[in-house]
């Protein structure tokens, strides 16, 4: 326990940007105090936890049962955000996965008519269980996927319908502007869309739809639960070409020919 407070409290501080006079004028202590409780040299109280607790807005269980330093930065954003697990009287969600018979892993499928149960069952053992599995061999053994079924036409020429397969994305800080990912969130449920990564800063996400007639928006970090980066989709439709320039072309020669007939009407005038 003083291992991890003492080590998440000096981490916490240094992202703050504070030094170790400022955080002990703060809390009311001195600073050779706090040094102290920074190197695992004084047991702190239950009222220092507590003050420690209040300032970073951390959850006590996180400071003294949770490695901070082991934590990808959206997690630990999340925490800074008051997004705390402790707070919230829940267990850190371990991702819950299934195996076949070689022990090895298997992709669970979503369709459709599984995805709101998805939302709420995302980290139960019990309901991922019963989703349906298959296995795709040119995958990686090593990592973790999962399909989800799409409807609508947001991402078209992807069909309406389509299996979107996913590598579930452990570390948020790697993913990468302007790629596809599946995203599960509080609010929406499961979404496929562009995203471009805003953690650092505004701690969220912006999704962007391929098709134009959607716009974009974003979504905090706190309310998104898993994300999955696109490998590739299963449909039983050929997508459909995508011309916007053509049409484009079409719109700007027919707004042309309208002009110019104005022009000449406007000649005889």
């Amino acid at each position: 326990m003083q291992a991890y407070f003492s080590g998440n409290i000096k981490l916490l501080r240094k992202r703050k940007g504070r030094t170790q006079d400022e955080i002990a004028t703060i809390l009311g202590m001195y600073r050779s105090t706090l040094s102290g409780y920074e190197n695992e040299v004084a047991k702190p109280s239950i009222e220092v936890l507590s003050a420690f607790s209040d300032y970073f807005n951390i959850a006590i269980d996180t400071l003294i049962k949770v490695d901070l330093s082991t934590l990808p930065e959206s997690q630990i954003s999340q925490l800074e955000r008051g997004y705390d697990v402790y707070f919230k009287g829940s267990k850190i969600r371990v991702l819950a996965s299934t195996v076949g018979p070689d022990n090895e892993e298997n992709i669970e499928l979503v369709p459709e008519k599984a995805k709101a149960g998805y939302t709420s069952g995302f980290s139960d053992p019990e309901y991922i269980k019963v989703l349906p599995t298959f296995r795709l061999p040119f995958l990686s053994k090593e990592k973790k996927y999962r399909s989800f079924q799409i409807t609508g036409d947001s991402m078209l020429p992807i069909p309406d319908g389509s299996y979107i397969t996913g590598e579930y994305v452990q570390n948020w800080k790697q993913i990468k502007n302007g790629k596809p990912y599946i995203v599960l969130t509080i609010e929406d449920g499961i979404v496929f869309k562009i995203v471009e990564n805003h953690i650092q800063d505004k701690a969220a996400l912006k999704l962007i739809s391929l098709n134009p007639l959607y716009e974009a928006y974003e979504i905090d970090i706190s309310k998104v639960k898993e994300i999955w980066s696109f490998v590739n989709f299963i449909s039983n439709e050929i997508p459909e070409a995508n011309q916007p320039k053509d049409e484009l072309v079409k719109s700007m020669n027919q707004l042309r020919k309208e002009i110019k007939a104005i022009q000449t009407r406007l000649d005889f005038n």
